[in-house]
């Protein structure tokens, strides 16, 4: 976490502060935005593997007080623009296209306002599977689910509780219920105390359509923002199936229990 204050820089309203961030997630809140800050992402890799990164901001709630760019050799493309209420909106680019400008706007009272987002640093390929452009809700394909049990940060086997659709986010959320746990990265799915039970949410499109039904489903997806969000999700008997027609011919990627 970052945290900048305009106010050291009241008599200078014009002044340029830079901010070099080392970790590949985290936040900055920049308190009484004067002036314009430019966040420099220098992760711990290689510069050589800056190419293959994907850069992902997610603006707060109710921040304000400055707009945001993606500048590049001095050309600066409008991000966010102060005062944009679009809940849940996340913001992706290429490390190559630029970096982050974030310039204060005039205001009367510079105390009140408060500037700040989460930002992600992943592989291109990861980000590809959070934002696909092009049909977002499509089924996976056997190849697919196939790669996504290796490679998503959850995978479990379990059943639709309840949808709740939030019109205003464009999104649904999935309550599971879970039956058994191969893989979380984040403890995202946990035992509830009353029952006993493993359970959790997975955010989706509202677009997808997702309602409740019975049966097991296999759920896959990736963290994003501390939130899970939904991957590949084919019925379980479908995954039995396809899991064991790779096996016989020796082409699953990767070993899990089906069972």
């Amino acid at each position: 976490l970052s945290s900048p204050s305009g106010l050291t820089h009241e008599s200078h309203r014009k002044d340029v502060e830079q901010v070099y961030l080392r970790c590949s997630e985290g936040s900055i809140e920049w308190m009484y935005p004067t002036g314009a800050l430019i966040v420099n992402l220098r992760p711990n890799i290689s510069p050589a593997s800056y190419k293959h990164l994907t850069v992902c901001i997610k603006p707060f709630k109710d921040s304000a007080g400055a707009n945001i760019y993606l500048e590049k050799t001095g050309e600066l493309k409008l991000l966010v623009r102060d005062g944009d209420r679009s809940p849940s909106r996340v913001y992706c680019f290429g490390y190559d296209q630029g970096g982050l400008f974030v310039e204060a706007t005039p205001q009367q009272d510079i105390s009140r306002k408060i500037t700040g987002f989460q930002y992600e640093l992943m592989s291109k390929g990861v980000a590809a599977d959070l934002h696909t452009a092009s049909a977002p809700c499509r089924p996976c394909s056997d190849t697919e689910v196939l790669l996504a049990v290796c490679t998503s940060d959850f995978v479990i086997r379990g059943s639709i509780r309840n949808v709740t659709n939030k019109a205003e986010e464009q999104e649904s959320i999935i309550h599971v219920g879970v039956n058994k746990l191969y893989r979380q990265k984040s403890k995202v799915f946990q035992l509830t105390g009353e029952s006993g039970n493993w359970r959790g949410q997975i955010k989706t499109l509202l677009e997808c359509g997702v309602k409740p039904g019975d049966g097991d489903f296999l759920f896959t997806g990736r963290m994003h923002f501390g939130e899970a969000r939904l991957g590949c999700a084919p019925r379980f008997k479908d995954f039995q199936r396809m899991y064991k027609e790779a096996k016989d011919k020796g082409l699953n990627p990767c070993e899990i229990g089906p069972d």
